[in-house]
């Protein structure tokens, strides 16, 4: 089965509506999907309601920040209740100081010669509620300063740049309870991505399984072979369930389009085995 179980809207740092990231994902073949929106669940309903047009199965997801050994790191909620009290409690706390750190981000930005750089990312972020550091780089692409995405986070917007700003996101339990509150399933993202020892690896799957966390993404957008292989050892060593994802944000900024990642090692067991 095809499945793709982390992507992004413009509910978040997409660059399609929720309907339209559906309708792309049913036009590549894939037949289970999630939107996992950063730190929102405001498309799910139209994700779903299109999902229900096109025939695809459909999977209400959520993407969490959580600050953990000095990083930023993302824990996918999937199958979980987007009604839900308590995630919606957790949600709107960890929102609450992104306009702050956008506005910090913008007064660094200008320390370096690049003047109003948060009207600019707003420009791109259809949720003013949710700019985050993909607005800022989108901005400053159009605005000729750097080439591409990529670049601009490398220059820019990463720890030791201009742009970063340290920020406290949610607690790593907190984010995993939220989830199982909501009867989803927790999930580490693209974990590839962190810049984490091994030890501070160890420790946030201890850390996490301990919580009631349950699965990693084994196949990401964001992981080569080698990386998928590590992370597949990780999981039958720990016992998690595997999940697959493109972590599609859009056409030109994303590796991997929604539905064309890698498929699963055949004896792992996949995260959707608990719900479709």
């Amino acid at each position: 089965m095809n499945v793709d179980l982390h992507c992004h809207s413009t509910v978040s740092d997409g660059w399609l509506a929720p309907d339209e990231v559906v309708r792309r994902a049913a036009a590549n073949g894939v037949e289970l999907l999630a939107l996992t929106d950063h730190d929102e669940v405001g498309g799910v309903a139209l994700a779903a309601e299109a999902a229900r047009e096109v025939g695809i199965g459909f999977v209400p997801g959520v993407e969490i920040s959580v600050s953990f050994a000095g990083e930023t790191i993302h824990v996918v909620g999937l199958a979980i209740d987007p009604d839900n009290p308590v995630l919606l409690a957790g949600l709107k706390q960890v929102r609450g100081g992104r306009d702050a750190r956008a506005q910090a981000m913008s007064a660094e930005l200008e320390k370096v010669g690049i003047r109003d750089a948060l009207a600019g990312a707003r420009r791109f972020a259809r949720n003013p509620a949710l700019v985050s550091r993909a607005h800022f780089a989108r901005h400053l692409v159009a605005s000729g300063v750097m080439p591409d995405v990529k670049t601009v986070f490398d220059h820019y917007l990463v720890r030791g740049r201009p742009g970063f700003v340290e920020h406290e996101w949610a607690a790593l339990e907190d984010a995993v309870g939220w989830i199982t509150a909501a009867g989803g399933v927790a999930v580490v993202a693209h974990p590839a991505r962190y810049r984490l020892s091994g030890a501070d690896l160890e420790r946030l799957f201890d850390r996490f399984v301990a919580a009631g966390g349950e699965a990693v993404e084994v196949v990401s957008g964001a992981h080569s072979e080698d990386e998928m292989r590590r992370f597949a050892t990780l999981a039958r060593r720990r016992g998690l369930l595997a999940s697959r994802a493109s972590d599609f944000h859009g056409v030109d900024e994303s590796p991997v389009d929604l539905g064309c990642c890698n498929p699963l090692p055949p004896d792992l067991v996949p995260v959707w085995s608990r719900f479709s």
